[in-house]
C-alpha cells in the first residue's frame, strides 16, 4: 500500500500537508479523521498514531515522505542561509501566529456556535488585539518587502503560514482587508499553489460557521477539554 495521510481538513498543518502534497505530485490516499467527531481518540486510530494527533501517515514503515518524494528545492532550499529562514520563520509561528489564530477561530465561532460556550468580551477583544499584532509582525519582520516570507519564491513558511490564517478568516475576521501587502502576499501565495487547489483545501474549514451546535454531551465535554487552553 502506498502513502496514506490521516487528516482533517479544519487543522491547519493538515491543509498545508494536504496541499503541498497535491501540489507537487505526491501520490496518497486520504484517511479523513474528523477530530469534531472525535474520531481521534479512537482505538483504530490510536494503532497509527498513540498520541491520537493529526497530520499522521503511514508509508511502510513509516517512512518520512519528505525523504521518499521529489519536490522543488524553494519549498524547503538546500541553500542554509535561505533554509534557515524558512526554520526562523516556522519555529516563530508555531509559539505566536499559530496560538492567537486557534484562539480567535474558537473564541469567536467555535466555542459560542459550536460548543454552546460564550466567551466574555474582554477575552476575545484581547485575543484579537494579540491577532493584529501577530499579523504586524509577519509584515515587519518576515514578509517586508519581499514577494514571499522567505524570499522571492514560495516555501512551506507561506504554505503553513497561509492555512493558519485562514483560521481566523473562516470565523469571519477581516484580517486582509486593512492589510493590503499581507493581502498581496495571499494572493501571490495562491497563484503559486494554484486558486483551485487553495480553495479545495479550505473548503471545509470556511463552512465550518455553518455547522449545527455539538449535541453529544461526552464528545462536547472531551473537545471542551482538548482546547480549553484557547479560552485563557
Amino acid at each position: 500500500m502506498g502513502l496514506e495521510l490521516y487528516l482533517d481538513l479544519m487543522s491547519q498543518p493538515c491543509r498545508a500537508v494536504y496541499i503541498f502534497a497535491k501540489k507537487n505530485g505526491i501520490p496518497f490516499q486520504l484517511r479523513t479523521i474528523e477530530l469534531l467527531k472525535g474520531q481521534h481518540y479512537t482505538d483504530a486510530f490510536a494503532q497509527v498514531n498513540p498520541l491520537r494527533k493529526v497530520p499522521a501517515l503511514k508509508d511502510g514503515d513509516f517512512v518520512l515522505a519528505e525523504r521518499k518524494y521529489k519536490a522543488p528545492d524553494h519549498w524547503y532550499p538546500q541553500d542554509l542561509q535561505t533554509r534557515a529562514r524558512v526554520d526562523e520563520y516556522l519555529a516563530w509561528q508555531h509559539t505566536a501566529l499559530r496560538s492567537c489564530c486557534s484562539r480567535a477561530m474558537w473564541q469567536k465561532m467555535m466555542f459560542p456556535v459550536f460548543l454552546g460556550q460564550p466567551v466574555p468580551p474582554e477575552r476575545l477583544a484581547s485575543t484579537l488585539a494579540e491577532l493584529d499584532g501577530c499579523l504586524q509582525m509577519l509584515e515587519d519582520k518576515f514578509l517586508q518587502n519581499k514577494a514571499f516570507l522567505t524570499g522571492p519564491h514560495i516555501s512551506v513558511a507561506d504554505l503553513v503560514a497561509i492555512t493558519e490564517l485562514m483560521h481566523p478568516v473562516s470565523a469571519g475576521c477581516k484580517i486582509f482587508e486593512s492589510r493590503p501587502k499581507l493581502a498581496a502576499w495571499r494572493q501571490r501565495v495562491e497563484a503559486a499553489v494554484g486558486e483551485s487547489l487553495f480553495q479545495e483545501a479550505h473548503e471545509v474549514v470556511l463552512k465550518a460557521k455553518d455547522m449545527p451546535p455539538l449535541m453529544d454531551p461526552t464528545l462536547k465535554e472531551k473537545l471542551k477539554l482538548s482546547v480549553q487552553c484557547l479560552l485563557h
